[in-house]
């Protein structure tokens, strides 16, 4: 009898875990499925080698560790023999996520990060319990012969109550070497019936209607605008807003336009002719 209970425990222990393994394993997958949701329609097999590389800098006056020093830590992938592209992707790093340092012209980071380190010295109100960080990502997303997609993240604090997270894409046409703009896609005058669209597409995403106003969401004058960031993806264009355009907490700040709502706009013979059926 003894025995037998023994044995009927240990066998409820390796029941559970086993649950407990397949429960961690759903839960990863739906991590990576809520992390990925915003790019997951544009995964393709990469066609160009690349390295990530990684880029950190601290601040060398600091003795504390990381955590109470100055840091910039960029991630950012190296392609081989894309000269104009590897530039593109550190230019971009500057021009999205450090904006005030416009009087800066070498793009190399290390330049980028000693001008962030010594405004840090000169903050006289920073927060001594929070140093100043920045923390900058570029991964690619998709690969194919005319097309290669950049996904751009950062979180930074410059001092003051909170940091800020910026997004950016960099969506690269292989063949001119050089990136795509909304203009290069879309026929001229296609800004208000693109705005219209997706504006029809933010509020569907929100549950706002046609009639409820966008004052407080950091649209100005409550008239909806269209983010510059968007994505190429086989389905559609992705836009994706960033903090300071909205307000995140609030709102889905993602906006997927198919193809097949502004088929009427698209030029011929684009990057994007491969995905239009």
């Amino acid at each position: 009898m003894h025995l037998y209970q023994k044995n009927t425990f240990e066998d409820c222990i390796m029941i559970l875990r086993y649950i407990l393994i397949i429960f961690i394993a759903f839960e990863m997958l739906a991590c990576g499925r809520r992390e990925s949701k915003k790019l997951a329609s544009a995964s393709i097999k990469d066609t160009i080698a690349y390295t990530y590389k990684t880029f950190k800098q601290r601040d060398p006056a600091c003795t504390r560790p990381d955590s109470d020093c100055t840091v910039v830590t960029i991630k950012y992938p190296v392609f081989n023999g894309l000269i104009e592209l590897n530039d593109s992707i550190k230019h971009k790093f500057h021009t999205v996520f450090w904006g005030e340092l416009n009087n800066i012209t070498d793009t190399a980071l290390k330049e980028y990060a000693h001008h962030f380190i010594n405004a840090s010295r000169k903050d006289t109100l920073r927060d001594p319990d929070r140093a100043w960080s920045i923390e900058s990502s570029a991964k690619v997303i998709t690969q194919d012969t005319s097309l290669i997609t950049i996904y751009f993240s950062s979180e930074n604090y410059a001092g003051g109550g909170h940091s800020f997270n910026e997004f950016g894409f960099i969506n690269w046409n292989r063949k001119k070497s050089q990136i795509v703009n909304l203009k290069d896609l879309l026929n001229d005058g296609y800004n208000e019936k693109l705005t219209k669209t997706a504006e029809q597409i933010f509020r569907k995403n929100n549950n706002l209607t046609a009639a409820d106003s966008l004052n407080g969401l950091f649209f100005n004058y409550g008239k909806f605008f269209l983010t510059n960031n968007f994505l190429i993806t086989k389905t559609g264009l992705l836009f994706l807003f960033s903090d300071h355009e909205i307000n995140p907490t609030e709102l889905k700040t993602e906006i997927d336009i198919p193809y097949s709502q502004i088929k009427s706009l698209l030029r011929p013979n684009t990057v994007v002719a491969q995905y239009i059926k």
